[in-house]
C-alpha cells in the first residue's frame, strides 16, 4: 500500500469520525442553532485564513445544552443554497424548539454572477420559504440582513452597498419574524471606527506578510478573526437587547475570569 493511499484512508476515517461526533453531539444537545448563509458567516478552509465568518466565534458563546451547526457556505445565495440541497439538509435535521439563523444577500444581489444571482422577487420568496419551513417544523427562524461592506466615501461614511437589504426588511415585516438588521448594526459600528481602524477588522494584508496571501489582499467584504469576533458579539448584543431566550443560555464563565478588570 502506497504512502499516499494510507494518507487518503486516514483522512477519510478522520472525516467520518468527525461527522459521527457532530451527529452524536446534536443528538445529545437540547437545542440546535442552525446557521444558513454565505461566506461572511461560514467556516473557512485553512488555506483561506485569516478570513473568518462571524458564525465561527458565535458558536462558542453557548452552554453545553446548545449545539451550533454552521451550514453557511462561501458564494451561496438563497437560490443556490436550495438548489444544492443545503436547505433540505437543515430541514431534515431540524427539530422542535431549535433555531435557524438566516442571513443572505451578498451573492443574491450579484447580478453580474449568473451562477448565484437571484432576482429580487425570488430572493424575497426564498426568505419567506425559509421562515415558513422553520416554523412548520416547530422551530424559530431568526432573520438577518447581510453585514455591511466596508466602502467609505469622501465624508467618512460607509456607502450603502446592499440593494437587497430593504427587501429583507420587507420580508421581516410581512412575516413578523425575529429580525436583526445587521446591515445597519455593522455599518454604524465600523463607521464609528473610521477608515483606518475598521480596516483592521477586514481582510487587509500587505504583500509578503501571510503565507496564504503572498501578494497581499485588500478585501472590504470579508472579515478576519478580529472582525468576525466583534460581529458575533454585536449579534449577541442584539439578542440581549431583545431579551431573546438564547441570550439566557450562554456558557458559564471561568470563575478566575470574574476577577479580571477592563
Amino acid at each position: 500500500m502506497t504512502r499516499d493511499l494510507v494518507k487518503t484512508i486516514k483522512r477519510a476515517m478522520s472525516a467520518g469520525a468527525l461527522a459521527l461526533a457532530s451527529t452524536a453531539a446534536m443528538a445529545d444537545a437540547e437545542t440546535t442553532i442552525f446557521m444558513a448563509g454565505d461566506s461572511t458567516m461560514s467556516i473557512k478552509e485553512i488555506k483561506d485564513y485569516p478570513e473568518t465568518g462571524w458564525g465561527v466565534p458565535f458558536a462558542v458563546f453557548f452552554e453545553d445544552g446548545i449545539q451550533v451547526e454552521n451550514r453557511a457556505m462561501n458564494g451561496r445565495s438563497t437560490r443556490t443554497f436550495i438548489e444544492e440541497g443545503r436547505w433540505k439538509g437543515i430541514m431534515d435535521e431540524l427539530k422542535k424548539d431549535d433555531y435557524v439563523i438566516i442571513q443572505f444577500g451578498h451573492n443574491d444581489e450579484s447580478e453580474s454572477k449568473k451562477d448565484r444571482y437571484t432576482t429580487p422577487e425570488q430572493y424575497k420568496a426564498n426568505l419567506s420559504r425559509f421562515i415558513n419551513d422553520v416554523r412548520g417544523a416547530g422551530a424559530e427562524p431568526i432573520l438577518m440582513s447581510p453585514i455591511t461592506r466596508r466602502y467609505f466615501d469622501g465624508d467618512n461614511t460607509i456607502k450603502h452597498t446592499h440593494p437587497y437589504a430593504p427587501l429583507v426588511r420587507e420580508v421581516a415585516g410581512s412575516e413578523k419574524v425575529e429580525f436583526i438588521d445587521m446591515e445597519v448594526v455593522t455599518r454604524e459600528y465600523f463607521q464609528a471606527m473610521g477608515d483606518r481602524d475598521s480596516a483592521l477588522r477586514f481582510m487587509h494584508i500587505a504583500p509578503g506578510v501571510h503565507p496564504n496571501y503572498p501578494v497581499g489582499v485588500r478585501d472590504d467584504t470579508h472579515l478576519n478573526q478580529l472582525g468576525a469576533r466583534e460581529v458575533a458579539q454585536l449579534v449577541l448584543a442584539e439578542l440581549r437587547k431583545r431579551k431573546h431566550p438564547l441570550a439566557e443560555r450562554l456558557r458559564t464563565p471561568d470563575p478566575k475570569h470574574l476577577a479580571l478588570k477592563y
